[in-house]
C-alpha cells in the first residue's frame, strides 16, 4: 500500500469518532422525541395533539440542511449565542428524524388490537399502566423494523454536518480531495466501507432487539393473566 493511500485511510478514519458520536447521539435523541411526540399525537388533549403535529410537520416538511443552517447560523443572530457544532448537528439529527419516528410510534400503537386496550381497561389499569405494561410492549415489536431504516438514514445524514465544520468522515475526505485527486477512489471507497460497517452494526443491534421483543411478546398473555390474578 502506497504512503498516499495509507494517509487517506488514516485521515478518513480520524473522522470516524465524530461520525459515530453524531449518529448515536442523534439516535438517542430521536428515540426520546419519537416516543414523546408519537404518544402526544394520540393524546385526548387537542392542544397536546396540535403541538405535536406542528412539530412533526415542520421537521418532516422542511430541508434538513436548512434546519441545520437555521440552528447553527441563524440562531446566534437571533439569541446571541453560538451552539457547539457537534451539539447543533446532533440536535438537528434528533429533531428531524424524531418527527419521522413520531409517526412510526403512532402507527405502531394504533396497530395494537383494540381488544388489548379493552382488556387492559378491564384489569383496572391506569392509562399510564395500560400504555407501559400492555400496549407499548406489543407496539415495540412493530416499531423496530422501521426504526432500523430510520437510524440508517440518520447515519447517512451525519455527512451533512460537514457543512458546519464537524470533523466527521465526509469532511475529512473532502479535505483530502484537492491534494489527492488522483486517489479519489480510495477517499470515497474508504468512506463507503466505513458507513456500511456502521450501518451493519446498527442493523445487527436492531435485529437482536427484534428477537428479544418477539420472545417477550410471546410471554405477554401470561403476564396479563398474572396481573389479572393479582387484582
Amino acid at each position: 500500500m502506497s504512503s498516499s493511500v495509507s494517509h487517506i485511510i488514516t485521515t478518513v478514519l480520524s473522522g470516524l469518532t465524530a461520525t459515530v458520536t453524531a449518529a448515536f447521539g442523534g439516535i438517542a435523541l430521536t428515540v426520546v422525541l419519537s416516543l414523546v411526540a408519537g404518544l402526544a399525537l394520540r393524546s385526548p388533549s387537542r392542544l397536546v395533539r396540535g403541538i405535536s403535529r406542528v412539530y412533526v410537520e415542520i421537521f418532516r416538511g422542511t430541508s434538513e440542511v436548512v434546519q441545520l443552517f437555521w440552528l447553527y447560523f441563524v440562531l446566534p443572530v437571533l439569541v446571541g449565542f453560538q451552539l457547539v457544532p457537534m451539539f447543533a448537528g446532533i440536535l438537528v439529527l434528533g429533531l428531524n428524524h424524531g418527527a419521522y419516528g413520531a409517526e412510526i410510534v403512532r402507527g405502531a400503537v394504533n396497530s395494537v388490537p383494540r381488544a388489548q386496550f379493552e382488556g387492559a381497561i378491564a384489569l383496572n389499569l391506569t392509562p399510564a399502566q395500560r400504555m407501559r405494561r400492555v400496549i407499548l410492549p406489543q407496539a415495540f415489536a412493530e416499531m423496530l423494523p422501521p426504526f432500523n431504516n430510520l437510524f440508517i438514514q440518520l447515519l447517512k445524514s451525519t455527512a451533512l454536518l460537514s457543512f458546519i465544520a464537524v470533523p466527521e468522515m465526509a469532511r475529512q475526505g473532502e479535505l483530502l480531495r484537492p491534494v489527492f485527486g488522483s486517489e479519489i477512489g480510495w477517499i470515497y471507497g474508504t468512506e463507503l466501507v466505513l458507513y456500511l460497517l456502521i450501518a451493519l452494526l446498527i442493523t445487527s443491534g436492531m435485529r437482536a432487539l427484534e428477537r428479544v421483543a418477539a420472545r417477550r411478546l410471546g410471554r405477554a398473555p401470561a403476564k396479563m393473566t398474572a396481573a389479572a390474578g393479582g387484582i
